[in-house]
């Protein structure tokens, strides 16, 4: 029990876009350090994956499109279902969309793509969320978007991608200042050249702004899981507003 007489269910999470890359390693990293996860993902078969690495954890696979309110709803309802509170949500489901294609050629259909799933799907869960920390007590949890050094600097042929982790940005900073009569804290962590199956294309060189294409450096996941893990386990009083990690070497700061 805790000193409001509210029995303590522990850290439990939920972890969207689990199957694959920082969704992966970020949901092993925690279930490693004893949490509870839900793994929520579009396909059943690599969240089963995930949740192999870590035999032992007391983890729930739910097959979500976060772009659909009812799976989010779900989704949510499972979690609730199966620990009854929420502490950390990592928002981390995600699209590049179509790489390479100007503005002038992005298909209609492909902007919607990566707005619904990295825009609406973002909202959508950091809404459940809210409402699950503000309801429950004890009251309070923490959110974490996944943005992008794209929420700073983009790059060429990249315009949805890159609009919709500008609005993330702006989603974090409101829900944060909307928080905190809830001690519901929301941060940002922006990343760059993280090693995963999205970035396997970045050894082989990457459009840069002055038309060349130069293979990029790129770091281990696992640097980005342990900063997610860092920013997750700090106190509700205290909050990592945005966190920036990125391969040291990639083209980003200054003029490359």
């Amino acid at each position: 029990m805790d000193a409001t007489g509210t029995e303590d269910k522990g850290t439990i999470a939920v972890v969207t876009g689990a199957g694959s890359g920082i969704g992966r390693a970020v949901a092993a990293e925690l279930l490693r350090a004893g949490w509870s996860v839900a793994l929520a993902g579009r396909r059943t078969e690599p969240l089963e994956e995930t949740a192999a690495l870590v035999p032992d954890a007391d983890r729930l696979v739910v097959r979500t499109d976060v772009s659909r309110p009812e799976d989010v709803a779900a989704l949510f309802a499972a979690v609730r279902e199966r620990w009854g509170r929420l502490d950390l949500l990592f928002n981390n489901a995600g699209t590049f969309g179509p790489g390479g294609v100007p503005v002038e050629e992005l298909a209609y259909d492909a902007w919607r793509h990566v707005v619904d799933t990295n825009l609406n799907g973002a909202f959508l869960c950091a809404q459940a969320a809210y409402r699950q920390m503000k309801e429950q007590r004890p009251q309070g949890g923490r959110i974490i978007n996944n943005g992008s050094v794209s929420a700073h600097a983009p790059r060429p042929h990249s315009v949805a991608y890159t609009a919709t982790k500008h609005a993330l940005t702006g989603l974090t900073k409101s829900l944060s200042l909307d928080g905190r009569p809830y001690r519901i804290a929301v941060g940002q962590i922006d990343i760059g050249n993280a090693a995963t199956d999205m970035t396997a294309r970045m050894s082989a060189g990457v459009l840069q702004a002055n038309g060349e294409v130069v293979a990029e450096p790129v770091m281990d996941v696992a640097d980005v899981a342990r900063t997610v893990r860092h920013m997750a386990e700090l106190p509700l009083e205290a909050n990592v507003q945005f966190a920036t990690v990125l391969a040291t070497t990639m083209p980003y700061v200054g003029r490359g």
